[in-house]
């Protein structure tokens, strides 16, 4: 009998269907036992037995992939790679599969919300408020002021379209890709991100942890951003290194950042300290129907995988270019 582990928690708490379908198909399976996000040497003991890992976030390298004798196939519940090294997989001919598709609308929408709140200071009402204390804040609407987002991929591009109903002075953009000018009539310009830092209220970031965006926000990004101005990280931890942020934010500039996700899970950093930086726990894909979407749809996969049917979500080999690449 082919053996699951799966290792991104929690799983199946809204809805059942991805175990049943698995039992269904006389499929047995292990859920991470210690239910919160596997350090690799963690992962590296547990995984010996496994034919299939439906993996969360945790650092599938080579050390766990070689002491996983029998693995075949990875089948990644979400859109981030960087967790896996897909090099080691190849050479070791197991197939990786994600679910890039699932997250978008969830993350998207988290982005939106944290956007509004940070722009109407409610965040650190409510935190007043709790401590009894009354007090009002001024604060901006998003139709005057001039937004940023570097990348344009799934979630970047969904943010820019549910943008369009506020109205905002100006989009900047930033991405590799600038062909999205042509393929809808959006209030965007691209721009250059020295441009972007320079002249954004609000820089949002939607692009993939690789080598080239490990870090590529620091001390001297931060302080060529206005003043006044808000970043929100619902993306990748390691993309703004958090210590810069930390001494940024408490020497005064920048009104405001929102950080959703850390270079270490779970944190419990110096931004933890900082009234003005509104932190949430990788709760991004949260939403009830795009964490089930997303763990069906990996779940499916790794039936596929077991049952000899053709995948339908492996990922594409530029990303195996790209990682090897080391872009």
């Amino acid at each position: 009998m082919r053996k699951v582990l799966i290792t991104t928690v929690p799983f199946a708490d809204k809805d059942r269907y991805p175990l049943d379908l698995l039992e269904k198909n006389n499929i047995e399976y292990v859920i991470n036992p210690l239910n919160r996000k596997l350090k690799e040497e963690e992962l590296a003991e547990m995984v010996l037995d496994f034919d299939v890992i439906i993996a969360g976030t945790e650092n599938i390298s080579e050390k766990v992939m070689n002491n996983a004798r029998k693995l075949k196939h990875i089948s990644r519940v979400g859109i981030g790679l960087d967790s896996v090294d897909l090099i080691t997989a190849r050479n070791k001919g197991i197939q990786v599969s994600y679910t890039p598709d699932a997250p978008a609308p969830a993350v998207s929408e988290l982005t939106i919300g944290i956007m509004l709140s940070l722009l109407r200071s409610t965040n650190i009402a409510n935190t007043r408020m709790h401590n009894k204390k009354w007090e009002r804040f001024f604060g901006r609407r998003i139709s005057e002021i001039t937004i940023g987002i570097i990348g344009t991929g799934r979630i970047g591009l969904n943010v820019i379209r549910q943008l369009q109903s506020f109205n905002p002075k100006q989009i900047l953009v930033n991405d590799i890709n600038s062909s999205i000018r042509y393929q809808e009539n959006l209030n965007i310009k691209h721009v250059n991100k020295q441009f972007l830092y320079q002249n954004a209220d609000v820089i949002s970031l939607h692009v993939p942890l690789t080598p080239d965006t490990k870090n590529m926000i620091t001390d001297s990004e931060l302080r060529s951003m206005k003043e006044d101005a808000i970043i929100i990280n619902t993306s990748r931890g390691g993309i703004i290194n958090e210590s810069d942020l930390s001494t940024v934010l408490k020497q005064g500039h920048l009104s405001a950042a929102a950080i959703d996700v850390f270079q270490d899970e779970p944190y419990y950093g110096d931004l933890t300290e900082i009234e003005n930086c509104f932190l949430t726990s990788h709760m991004g894909s949260m939403s009830i129907d795009c964490r089930t979407r997303m763990e069906i749809e990996a779940t499916e996969e790794a039936v596929r995988f077991i049952t000899g049917k053709p995948l339908e979500g492996l990922v594409p080999n530029e990303e195996f270019e790209a990682q090897s690449q080391g872009l």
